[in-house]
């Protein structure tokens, strides 16, 4: 099954409207989506090597954008729902201390957030929710996004075949490596 997976992910990786997907996976997956982009954009890259670079500008976009989508939801939700219950909690102060706290670090914890496997979704919505400022957040989510597709795109770019052998023999492995990161990453978000 996962060898079937594998193989249709390759053939639309090659597919001339990939890139579309791409750009849907990694914009959606900044604010909602807990799929990485990089699982249709490592493919995409190994498939079409000469177009690293442009995949990753696409990949780096659609997950800023998505970003900025997360942070619109994280400063709505915050307003209309998550004040008035906290307010009537009279735990308001200790939302303003912990937005405070975060805010603080929040070019730090966007950066971690933005090159890890870390959830982006979970950093991009405390962002809005915290009021950090947007001008720190965009600029942030950009340096953070393009660090990791630029170097994924640069090392699939300069050792695409050995890598697509390595991960097509050790595919089984690859993929508990995925889920067991993708679980810490939620294992994580719970415990912050």
């Amino acid at each position: 099954m996962i060898k079937a997976l594998y193989d249709w992910t390759m053939n639309l990786a090659a597919h001339p409207r990939a890139i579309w997907a791409l750009a849907f996976i990694a914009f959606i997956e900044a604010s909602v989506f807990p799929i990485p982009p990089d699982v249709l954009m490592i493919p995409l890259i190994l498939a079409q090597p000469k177009r690293a670079w442009w995949i990753a500008t696409v990949a780096l976009v659609a997950s800023v954008a998505g970003g900025i989508l997360g942070y619109t939801i994280g400063a709505f939700f915050y307003e209309s729902i998550g004040a008035p219950i906290l307010e009537s909690l009279g735990k308001e102060h200790a939302v303003m201390e912990f937005n405070d706290r975060f805010n603080d670090f929040g070019f730090w914890a966007v950066l971690g957030a933005g090159v890890t496997p870390f959830p982006f979704k979970v950093i991009t919505i405390l962002s809005g929710w915290t009021a950090m400022p947007i001008w720190i957040f965009i600029s942030t989510a950009i340096i953070a996004r393009a660090l990791r597709f630029y170097i994924v795109a640069a090392l699939l770019w300069k050792f695409g075949e050995p890598i697509r052998d390595f991960i097509e023999k050790r595919l089984g492995l690859m993929f508990v490596l995925f889920v067991a990161l993708l679980v810490g990453g939620f294992y994580l978000v719970k415990f912050i």
